[in-house]
């Protein structure tokens, strides 16, 4: 029998070849279609690819914006392309770009992908397309690279509010949106100190360093297998970022409290307050995604800690409150993630300018019904991972404007901030890489006084 070189077996492909074509799949998922990152690579997860799958998607995904401009300028009629050969052109260009591969292999398994994805009759386009770009790269990439948006591959948009928001840091701004992120781990301190576990990662071969300004935080020096890591299945150790890690201390919570952590998935700060603050009368963990909610109890569960976890809408107390005023409140609020693009390079594809205005309205919903639900004295902390205005500062100033009965509470004078903390008008914001190499943060203390007083 003859055999057919036009659809070669997955054994005869080159290396990466079906790798890249799943890859392009989620690509696809995200830029075309319009879902999460997470939700198009969840499709992989039983791959034996799935590293690579990952690594290619959210690395095409990361410069998608600087390349797909490049590509288009080789293209007759970019119009006529369907999403899944346009998606493979980005994942090859980002595989000739920003790989270690030689580019001619990288041409190679592309055109392999492409049949590999019943899209045999493209392979010639997408070679001829992928090795023109391959010879004029140079010049095509210092076309789109005129604008700092195009050269940092970041929505127009969004570059521009981050230019008025932020002019004298900008341009750190959106080049940490491309860094690789850290792998920051969360060591709980009622088991074990950051020394023993320090000397735990060194004998498993694991490089890490603790961070002066965050007293639970270790950096690894590259990242690992969350599994691998010692003590995380028994919950001595977590994975969360520093920045994150001041939530639970800028609660200053205190034994026999009641406390309520709206927006409580996947549970990172959930787990460092009860951690944190032993004794605590009741923690309530609300989450509106039902799904997510049973990441949230996971996450309690291999802490070997409590909280009560509520399905309901923020918004809607009825469906969740007892009436019983809490404490302390952390409204970890929705919002459009700009600080966390270096995680989720998704985000560069998936917001869009009107997306700041609904999210503010949402968090404002939420810090009112909050407020409903607070104890007089009780304090409020409001938390984003955003680095726009709109969604943080001035969200915060329209709640003091229209509630009497709260006002801005200070910090903890004993807290540390990371270096580059910027202080605003109100609160203090975090931005993305710099010194400290947090993630972006925004953090706001207020607290509820008697009919305003």
């Amino acid at each position: 029998m003859v055999s057919d070189h036009r659809r070669p077996t997955r054994a005869a492909l080159p290396p990466g070849a079906a790798a890249l074509a799943d890859a392009a799949r989620a690509v696809r998922a995200v830029a075309i279609e319009g879902q999460s990152a997470d939700k198009a690579l969840a499709a992989f997860h039983h791959s034996a690819n799935r590293a690579a799958i990952r690594a290619i998607a959210l690395g095409s995904l990361r410069w998608y914006l600087r390349l797909a401009p490049a590509l288009e300028a080789l293209l007759k009629h970019p119009a006529k392309l369907t999403g899944e050969v346009r998606c493979l052109l980005i994942v090859g260009a980002h595989q000739i770009e920003y790989s270690r591969h030689a580019p001619e292999v990288a041409v190679d398994r592309a055109v392999e992908a492409a049949r590999l994805m019943g899209a045999a009759h493209a392979a010639g386009l997408v070679n001829a397309v992928l090795r023109r770009f391959v010879a004029e790269r140079g010049a095509l990439l210092a076309k789109v690279d005129a604008t700092s948006a195009a050269r940092s591959a970041h929505p127009g948009w969004l570059a521009a509010e981050l230019s008025r928001a932020w002019p004298a840091a900008v341009e750190r701004i959106l080049a940490a949106g491309n860094e690789p992120p850290p792998m920051i781990l969360r060591v709980d301190l009622t088991r074990t100190s950051i020394e023993r576990y320090l000397e735990e990662l060194a004998g498993a071969g694991i490089a890490a360093e603790r961070i002066d300004w965050a007293a639970a935080a270790v950096r690894l020096e590259h990242p690992e297998v969350v599994g691998a890591l010692p003590g995380f299945s028994e919950g001595r150790v977590s994975v969360q970022d520093a920045g994150a890690q001041l939530a639970a201390a800028l609660l200053d919570a205190h034994p026999g409290m009641r406390i309520l952590d709206a927006c409580a998935a996947p549970g990172g700060k959930t787990g460092h307050i009860l951690e944190l603050v032993p004794g605590l009368a009741e923690l309530v963990a609300v989450e509106i995604d039902a799904a997510r909610a049973g990441r949230l109890r996971e996450t309690t569960e291999r802490l070997a800690r409590e909280a009560t976890v509520c399905v309901a809408d923020m918004r809607h107390p009825h469906t969740f409150w007892d009436g019983r005023p809490f404490d302390r409140i952390l409204v970890d609020a929705p919002c459009s993630a700009t600080g966390v693009i270096r995680r989720h390079p998704d985000i560069k594809l998936l917001r869009r300018p009107e997306d700041i205005g609904n999210f503010a309205r949402v968090q404002l919903q939420m810090l009112r019904s909050a407020l409903g639900m607070l104890a007089e004295g009780g304090r409020l902390l409001y938390s984003t991972c955003s680095v726009l205005p709109a969604e943080n500062e001035e969200v915060v100033q329209r709640l003091l404007k229209s509630e009497a009965a709260v006002r801005v509470a200070p910090f903890a004078p004993a807290l540390q901030w990371p270096p580059g903390a910027q202080e605003r008008v109100v609160g203090m914001q975090l931005l993305p890489g710099g010194r400290a190499g947090t993630d972006g943060f925004y953090y706001a203390c207020l607290e509820k006084t008697a009919s305003g007083t």
